[in-house]
């Protein structure tokens, strides 16, 4: 895990350094940072995620790299939907909402489509991928 924390962490500073632009894989890709509050700790925990923009939300996928578990983040916004996003120059409170059934599954086409990694992190998977959706704190879902 530590390792994980190390890559997590050098694309954050990169990230917050750059107002929002990071080299590498990540180069020119839609980039935000995602905290959440632990389930379990209380404490904040911010990882790097790419997003799918789509309306007045934006959309993040629990993919783990195709593992057969859910990531951290992902359990954390189950059990508390609030969150704080960081993309490009704007820091926004937001609520979270897991998108299920065909709109799911529409959202996640459409990510795959875009990045075909994400299609074989599910080919990888026996799980279905979440697709979480982010809307700025007090906002009515459309």
């Amino acid at each position: 895990m530590a390792d994980s924390d190390d890559w997590n962490t050098k694309i954050i500073e990169e990230f917050r350094a750059n107002s929002g632009k990071v080299g590498g894989q990540f180069e020119g890709a839609p980039l935000l940072i995602l905290t959440t509050t632990g389930a379990k700790t209380g404490n904040e925990h911010s990882v790097p995620l790419m997003y799918l923009p789509y309306g007045d939300r934006l959309v993040v996928f629990a993919s783990k790299a195709g593992a057969d578990t859910n990531p951290d983040w992902y359990h954390n916004i189950v059990a508390l939907p609030m969150a704080r996003v960081e993309v490009r120059h704007k820091i926004f409170a937001a609520t979270a909402t897991i998108e299920t059934g065909e709109f799911r599954d529409e959202l996640f086409a459409e990510q795959a489509r875009l990045y075909p990694g994400f299609a074989e992190y599910q080919r990888k998977t026996t799980r279905k991928i979440p697709a979480v959706s982010l809307r700025m704190a007090g906002q009515r879902p459309r």
